[in-house]
């Protein structure tokens, strides 16, 4: 498959991953308290943090999808900060926090999407830009 063919579909997947984390994360902090009771020991900087950064996955996605300036920075900006919230619930964990299971494998399928997407990205846009310039 052609680089720009997989940065496309990785750029759709990122603007339906941003869409659906909007929703969940909606749900979550704004549907009630039954809402929030089915989620059981939420970590309110994460889901807060999730919620946010779902508008900025759409806003990614879509700029990586019409190829914008700035896209692939974007895309590692993603993944960096989805890292460090990471590391930081790992710190709340370790110091005895409640969480559940469950958003540990999210924030792992989270952060390697954002190191892939952004990996790929970067690579993409400096091939594209070593094309421009030999030509």
């Amino acid at each position: 498959m052609k680089p720009n063919r997989l940065l496309k579909w990785l750029a759709i997947a990122a603007i339906a991953f941003g869409l659906l984390t909007v929703i969940s994360g909606g749900r979550a902090l704004f549907g009630g308290e039954a809402a929030r009771a089915e989620l059981g020991n939420i970590v309110p900087f994460v889901l807060w943090f999730n919620f946010i950064a779902g508008f900025v996955y759409v806003a990614a996605g879509a700029a990586l999808l019409l190829a914008k300036p700035g896209a692939a920075k974007l895309a590692l900006l993603l993944a960096v900060t989805t890292v460090v919230v990471f590391l930081a619930f790992i710190a709340h964990v370790v110091s005895g926090g409640a969480y559940e299971m469950r958003t540990v494998g999210a924030l792992a399928i989270r952060s390697l999407f954002w190191i892939v997407v952004a990996a790929f990205a970067l690579r993409t846009a400096k091939m594209l830009s070593a094309r421009s310039h030999a030509s």
